[in-house]
């Protein structure tokens, strides 16, 4: 027996592969196909399920395209509907990979079809659960993204607190879990850092596992939740109905564009310009009207939540060699219509003599010497970073929602944009810029850096 989990940082994502003598499954695969395919070759074994553990929501899963290439059958669970080719796996199905028995053990709550596949080993003896969304370590899964559910959100808390009970509590307490995520994911509220651990440890560390009242559950499952990125629908409709080969979004976004022909493209009114380069070198030179969030950070969620046409035409300004890794990242979360990037980078722009473009960026001590003159903060960090500790008299205007208060702003107003680090400031100071705004000044380095200098601050909140 050989279980792997295939972590991907950027989306906070498991995957997993299974292997027991000449046959092997997949759960909950990522669009890109080959770590799945090489794995199995390598073993000389056959993908032989592909067993989804619910519609995703943050990402695109690879499901469709793995199986057509592998011939693996697609299992979802109970209540799940395709427009494709799949298995839908009735509660308590069993499923044999080699000498290995995978369960279904259908756990609705986060989704109608969330689905828990429990792996018992060559003696039937549970070893592990795959438990998606469902249950995560130091947290459980949202109750808000069933897809054209007309249940509330309390309805499926509701669910998810049976599910937990009656399916999952009752395993033996060195049952292993493996959730679909960790933290830095949207599907949660207070995932660990950790990404697997035993059912007994969370059974006591877990509040959703700890909690025996339903009323309380539901409660504190549903309070406080952040509406969820726009993308997640879009997403989890992909994952349901299918989606372009994962192939030919590579080979369309792969292509190289002179500076001519990407200027053309980049001028002609329905094609967004993506900036994916280092903060600060977006800051110093960049093209007019291009948008930067970065190829080194939570790139994906970012574009998912902040680009809201899914469809919109996408050409790239990325560092040398990271192009096709950038195509990549984009068609995780569904963004399939990238036509290209720009031939030679930002050099090339600028050798072919076009216009450029900057934004100013300042240190932690400039800024802090500027405060007190008056100046007007964006502080686009996250709400619990804000209230953890921020400028005082600094009002939070967090990022993930900048598509709803740029418009309270004033273009005559000189803004200072800060977050944690530089990384989501510069975001947000590029989407005002092509939005018109140009007295933009960005604090480097951001509130870290903030924090060490003698700006005023509110006092540490430790309960946070």
């Amino acid at each position: 027996m050989h279980i792997e989990q295939i972590y991907t940082g950027c989306l906070a994502q498991g995957a997993y592969y299974i292997r027991s003598e000449n046959e092997a499954a997949i759960i909950d695969p990522l669009r890109e196909t080959q770590p799945y395919t090489s794995r199995a070759e390598k073993d000389n074994v056959k993908i032989k399920y592909i067993f989804e553990t619910h519609f995703h929501a943050d990402f695109v899963s690879g499901h469709v395209d793995l199986a057509k290439k592998t011939g693996a059958k697609i299992v979802f669970g109970p209540n799940a509907k395709t427009d494709y080719e799949s298995y839908i796996a009735k509660d308590g199905e069993e499923f044999k990979i080699g000498k290995l028995t995978i369960k279904v053990l259908h756990t609705p709550g986060h989704t109608l079809e969330s689905t828990t596949y429990l792996l018992l080993d060559e003696n039937k003896k549970p070893y592990c659960i795959f438990t998606g969304d469902t249950l995560f370590i130091g947290d459980v899964g949202r109750p808000d993204l069933a897809i054209k559910s007309d249940l509330t959100q309390e309805d499926l808390a509701g669910m998810l607190f049976d599910s937990l009970n009656s399916k999952i509590k009752s395993l033996p307490d060195d049952v292993i879990v493996y959730p679909a995520h960790g933290a830095g994911s949207a599907c949660g509220k207070n995932m660990s850092k950790e990404t697997f651990d035993t059912l007994g440890s969370q059974k006591q560390k877990n509040y959703a596992l700890v909690m025996n009242s339903k009323k309380e559950f539901v409660t504190e499952l549903t309070t406080g939740i952040l509406p969820p990125p726009q993308y997640f629908s879009k997403n989890a409709m992909l994952n349901k109905i299918g989606y372009s080969t994962f192939d030919e979004v590579m080979k369309k976004g792969s292509k190289a564009l002179p500076p001519a022909e990407f200027e053309k493209l980049a001028t002609s009114g329905d094609v967004l310009v993506l900036d994916v380069r280092k903060p600060q070198e977006f800051a110093k030179e960049h093209i007019p009207n291009s948008i930067f969030i970065g190829i080194d950070g939570q790139f994906a969620p970012w574009v998912g939540a902040l680009i809201t046409d899914i469809k919109q035409p996408i050409v790239l300004v990325t560092p040398q060699g990271r192009e096709e890794e950038v195509v990549m990242r984009l068609s995780r979360v569904g963004y399939d219509n990238c036509i290209g990037y720009l031939q030679g980078g930002i050099d090339a722009w600028k050798n072919a003599g076009k216009e450029i473009t900057s934004i100013t960026s300042i240190s932690a001590e400039e800024f802090a010497g500027k405060i007190n003159k008056g100046i007007s903060i964006l502080d686009v960090r996250k709400p619990g970073e804000y209230n953890n500790q921020h400028i005082k008299d600094v009002p939070n205007k967090p990022l993930d929602f900048i598509n709803d208060w740029t418009y309270n702003l004033d273009k005559n107003t000189e803004y200072h944009i800060h977050c944690a680090g530089g990384y989501r400031s510069m975001i947000a100071a590029s989407i005002l810029k092509a939005r018109g705004f140009n007295k933009l000044v960005d604090v480097a380095g951001g509130f870290s850096a903030i924090a060490k200098t003698n700006a005023p601050l509110t006092e540490v909140n430790t309960c946070s």
